[in-house]
């Protein structure tokens, strides 16, 4: 199975560290968030890796190289103009191949253990949830039996976790250009095409400079 780390974002919360350095490429405990997936997915297992960027993403090939440093062959989808998630899957679908791909979002945190995404796919996507962060109270999902549907009074709303395994097929029928990943998601489970499971373990969305101070005290206990 290949993987995917999304890695296109500008970082607009955490500036000024964002305004000349790539949103992936800030570090915590000295170290670029990215690597942090980048060496974990390795130890999973994963070999092939595709990485889209866009600000400043010339910065994360430098770093990064082709990944034989880290046990990994990778490959960079460059975007000339913001092309939102969905945008940026779909264009770097070519390089991921017609088999289901795993797929991590790179402003996030976590000890999730991406091993456990390389096993079959049932359906269209396989989406890894998490309670509610602080931040996003309300949620994205809910869950039951392993599959993802609307959340409502009997079953309580899952956040998103930016960890998810995805067959090409969810792009049937879609054009070059910036979309969302959360409509082709939606549609999915509108079909019964979509699992889940929940993650209680170490998880940031590393998206302002609290957060990313979260994170740095997280590795701190872990050290």
């Amino acid at each position: 199975m290949k993987a995917m780390i999304l890695a296109a974002g500008k970082g607009e919360r955490l500036r000024p560290l964002t305004l000349h350095t790539p949103k992936p490429l800030v570090q915590a405990a000295g170290v670029p968030l990215i690597e942090y997936h980048v060496r974990a997915l390795a130890a999973a297992g994963f070999r092939e890796l595709v990485i889209n960027h866009a600000w400043l993403g010339q910065q994360i090939e430098d770093y990064l190289g082709d990944g034989a440093a880290f046990g990994l062959s990778i490959v960079y989808s460059a975007e000339g103009e913001p092309l939102e998630t969905g945008g940026g899957i779909f264009r770097a679908l070519p390089l991921l191949g017609d088999q289901p791909f795993a797929l991590i979002n790179g402003d996030i945190f976590t000890d999730y253990p991406f091993a456990q995404l390389r096993r079959p796919l049932s359906g269209l996507a396989h989406l890894v949830l998490v309670d509610n962060p602080p931040h996003h109270r309300s949620g994205d999902f809910a869950l039951c039996a392993e599959r993802v549907g609307e959340a409502h009074a009997e079953q309580p709303s899952l956040t998103y976790s930016g960890i998810a395994v995805l067959a090409p097929a969810l792009f049937a029928g879609c054009q070059p250009g910036p979309f969302k990943l959360a409509p082709l998601l939606r549609r999915a489970m509108s079909e019964g095409l979509l699992s889940g499971e929940r993650f209680a373990g170490r998880w940031v969305d590393v998206g302002t400079h609290e957060r990313l101070a979260e994170v740095e005290r997280l590795l701190a206990v872990g050290h």
